[in-house]
């Protein structure tokens, strides 16, 4: 494992302030410890110093992870959050929009959230920004962007596209071979 390139750092925090803005920060400095972000094999981890000292006693090719994979790096050298990082998001969000039940299933399925399976939104949301899906009982369900802003949903048709989908917490059984 290895640390972030400036060009790498700043693809990860870029892609990650779509989702949790400023909030960004608060990922690294935290109160109770010191946390990181690390490279291995195009995968970015989120793990704590003490954690990343007790994984330095791996051989780097039988380490398979080391803390949180928070996405990876495609082969055209574009940073892609992965479902993995669904807790930090969920955590930190600046945005998020909460599904009506009938509409988790299609969403956990992989299908884009239309205005009819809408419950809330947080107000002031704008068009083409990151926003984290909840359920109705504030269970995190993954993560995507706005089609439109709050504005123009309001006088949306009830099949009008609102969410484009991103990741789900279906991608665990879906691509499970692919996460680690």
């Amino acid at each position: 494992m290895r640390p972030l390139t400036q060009e790498e750092t700043t693809a990860v925090f870029e892609k990650l302030a779509k989702y949790i803005g400023e909030n960004v920060m608060q990922l690294v400095e935290r109160p109770d410890e010191t946390y990181v972000f690390r490279l291995h094999k195009d995968r970015v981890y989120y793990c704590s110093e003490s954690l990343l000292k007790m994984a330095a006693c791996v051989p780097r090719k039988e380490l398979l992870s080391c803390g949180t994979c928070i996405g990876k790096f495609t082969k055209t050298h574009k940073f892609r959050i992965t479902i993995t990082a669904l807790e930090y998001l969920a955590r930190y969000a600046k945005y998020k929009v909460w599904v009506k039940q009938g509409g988790e299933q299609t969403f956990v399925y992989g299908n884009h959230i239309v205005k009819r399976h809408l419950a809330r939104i947080t107000e002031n949301c704008p068009k083409n920004t990151g926003v984290v899906l909840l359920s109705q009982n504030d269970i995190p369900l993954g993560f995507g962007v706005t089609a439109r802003s709050v504005a123009e949903m309001r006088s949306a048709d009830p099949e009008a596209i609102i969410v484009f989908h991103q990741a789900d917490v279906g991608e665990y059984l879906r691509s499970e071979g692919d996460i680690l």
